[in-house]
């Protein structure tokens, strides 16, 4: 089987998904872009968390151009990609308990915040508790997982739920438990994992259906421009003066 016969069964492997997700999912997108509109209009904040290679996703919508200059990554030490040694640590984190209500009592986050959750499977101890914790300090929260693996897995919590449990909305990935798209004469595992392209894409058009709303409230959404292009940087500098009170990783 030639390499560009497999790059092309990957590319409609993600396409198709990607086409189930905007569809399937519309009301969700509409739901939290929504939510994310209040809570910008509110004079609210906006916070995106994600461990392992689910915080790709969540890196991608923070200091981003054409992004919410609002959002920021909460972080939990040593969950964030594949950067600590070894990298298999940051996974153990991700099972162990009280780190969530550790980093959300250190965090800026207060009520009527925003806090989108990443998780793939949404299993793990780290998630599960990163939402309760949050909801229980009056924090609005979108899960971004796959449903599936609550129907094919075993939660690792304590209370037997998963991540998708403790939300006020969900959205759903529609990966499927395993990520990896295909198989092949000669390859034992299945290979080619979609769910960062997925849930980028899904994340993003959140972003877009709020920026959306915001201008339809007539409010100007607090967007940032590239800086590699004519007038950027003074752009964000005057959205980052503006709502200095609000952004967090210029600190």
């Amino acid at each position: 089987m030639s390499e560009s016969k497999l790059a092309g069964q990957f590319f409609d492997a993600a396409i198709g998904l990607l086409h189930r997700v905007r569809d399937e999912e519309a009301q969700n997108i509409t739901a939290a872009g929504a939510a994310i509109a209040d809570t910008v209009a509110a004079g609210g904040r906006l916070f995106a968390f994600g461990a392992g290679h689910s915080s790709l996703a969540a890196q991608d919508v923070v200091y981003r151009a054409g992004g919410l200059a609002l959002m920021n990554l909460l972080v939990v030490p040593g969950t964030v990609g594949v950067d600590v040694m070894p990298a298999t640590l940051g996974s153990a984190l991700e099972r162990v308990d009280g780190l969530a209500a550790a980093v959300l009592d250190s965090s800026p986050a207060k009520p009527g915040d925003v806090l989108v959750i990443i998780s793939l499977s949404g299993r793990n101890a780290l998630p599960v508790e990163m939402a309760m914790n949050a909801r229980a300090l009056g924090l609005k929260v979108i899960g971004v997982t796959s449903v599936a693996y609550t129907r094919e897995t075993k939660s690792r919590h304590v209370s037997g739920t998963y991540l998708k449990d403790h939300c006020d909305i969900v959205l759903d990935s529609k990966i499927a438990v395993g990520d990896a798209e295909l198989t092949a004469p000669g390859i034992e595992a299945p290979f080619a994992p979609a769910s960062t392209v997925v849930t980028s894409a899904l994340v993003q058009a959140v972003m877009a259906t709020a920026a959306g709303d915001l201008a339809e409230r007539g409010i100007e959404p607090p967007l940032l421009r590239s800086g590699n292009v004519d007038g950027g940087h003074e752009w964000n500098g005057r959205v980052m003066t503006e709502y200095r009170d609000r952004i967090f990783y210029r600190h």
